[in-house]
C-alpha cells in the first residue's frame, strides 16, 4: 500500500530517536533494533490518524472536518427561500427593465424578478382575469385608471414613473421610401407609403396615440386601409425592420434600440394624449413588501439613469 509523504515524514521523525546507539557494536544488531522500533512507530502513527490497521493521508485527516463544516453551512443557507416577484410591464420597457433586473438582483439576492411584457391593454385584461401579478407598469394612464376604478390596485402607491414620445420610423435599408418622402403625417397619404404599421388601438397605447394623432390631422379615414396592426409596439417595430411595412408608429425609445430603422419625424405632442408610464402594486400581491421595495428602487438615481440611457424621460410630477 502506498504511504503518503506526510506519514513517511512522521516515520522518519520517529526513527531519528532510535539512531544507532554507542553500545550497538555490529551492523546486524543495529538493523534488528531499528526494525523493532519502526513497528512501534507505525502503531503510534495508526493510532494518531484513526486508521483501522492502515495509514490515512494527513490531507484527509484535515479536510474531512472542513468538508463537514462546509456541507452543514450550505445546508443552513439553502433553507432561506428566494421571493419571486412577477411584474407585468409594457413591451416598450423591455430593454430598460432587463438592464435594471441585473443590477437589482445582484444587490437583492433574496428576490427574483420575473417579467411579463406585452401590450398594456392585454396585460390589464390578464390582471382582471386573475393573473398572479405583483406590480403593473403600463404605457398608458387609461389602462391603469380602469384597474383603479375596479379596486384592483393599491391607489395610494400609484406613481407616474416615465414619459415618452411618439415617432414615425421607416426602414433604414431595402426600401423605396426615403426620409425626404416622409416629413409629416400628411405625407403618409403619398403613393410610396403602401403599408403603415400601428399597434392595435384598443390594447396598444402607442397605437391609440397614433390613432389620436391621425384623427387630429383629419387623416384617419384616408390611411386606415393601409394600416397593418401589431399586438404590441415591438411587433410594429419588427414590421418596419423587416420591410413588411413602409412606415410605423413607435415610441422614440423603440427607435433608439434598432439599427434597422430611422426616425422620419416626431409626431406633434399636442395631437395626442400625453404619454405617461404609471406603476402600481396589485392588491392581490402575495409579496407586497418586496413589490414596494422594487417600486422604490425604480425611482432611485441608479434606475433613473438606466431609463434615461434607453431614451426615457422621468415624469416631472413623480406621482
Amino acid at each position: 500500500m502506498r504511504v503518503s509523504g506526510n506519514v513517511d515524514s512522521l516515520e522518519r521523525n520517529c526513527l531519528r530517536k532510535y539512531a544507532q546507539p554507542a553500545e550497538v557494536q555490529s551492523r546486524r544488531q543495529w538493523i534488528n533494533r531499528i526494525g523493532r522500533k519502526k513497528k512501534r512507530c507505525n502503531k503510534s502513527i495508526i493510532r494518531c490518524t484513526g486508521g483501522q490497521g492502515r495509514k490515512l493521508p494527513l490531507s484527509r485527516v484535515v479536510l474531512l472536518p472542513l468538508i463537514a463544516i462546509v456541507l452543514l453551512t450550505a445546508g443552513c443557507g439553502a433553507t432561506k427561500e428566494k421571493k419571486e416577484l412577477t411584474i407585468s410591464a409594457a413591451a416598450s420597457l423591455t430593454n430598460a427593465l432587463q438592464h435594471i433586473q441585473q443590477a437589482y438582483e445582484r444587490s437583492n439576492p433574496d428576490t427574483a424578478l420575473r417579467f411579463n411584457f406585452g401590450g398594456s391593454g392585454a396585460l390589464r385584461e390578464q390582471i382582471r382575469q386573475g393573473a398572479p401579478v405583483d406590480l403593473f407598469l403600463s404605457a398608458s394612464s387609461v389602462h391603469m385608471d380602469k384597474l383603479q376604478e375596479e379596486g384592483i390596485i393599491h391607489e395610494e402607491g400609484r406613481i407616474n414613473l416615465l414619459t415618452n414620445e411618439l415617432v414615425l420610423v421607416i426602414p433604414k435599408q431595402g426600401s423605396d421610401v426615403k426620409i425626404s418622402d416622409v416629413n409629416s403625417l400628411t405625407s403618409l397619404t403619398g403613393e410610396r407609403i403602401r403599408r403603415i404599421a400601428i399597434g392595435i388601438p384598443d390594447s396598444v397605447p402607442a397605437g391609440k396615440y397614433a390613432e389620436e394623432a391621425l384623427l387630429h390631422a383629419g387623416l384617419w379615414d384616408l390611411v386606415k386601409d393601409r394600416l397593418v396592426q401589431g399586438k404590441d409596439v415591438r411587433s410594429v417595430l419588427h414590421y418596419v425592420e423587416t420591410g413588411n411595412a413602409d412606415a410605423g408608429f413607435v415610441y422614440r425609445t423603440d427607435a433608439l434600440i434598432s439599427d434597422n430603422v430611422q426616425v422620419a419625424f416626431t409626431v406633434e405632442q399636442s395631437s395626442y394624449t400625453p404619454i405617461f408610464y404609471p406603476a402600481a402594486i396589485l392588491k392581490s400581491s402575495k409579496h407586497t413588501e418586496e413589490a414596494r421595495r422594487f417600486l422604490n428602487y425604480l425611482q432611485s438615481e441608479e434606475a433613473s439613469a438606466a431609463f434615461q440611457q434607453y431614451g426615457f424621460r422621468l415624469a416631472k410630477d413623480g406621482s
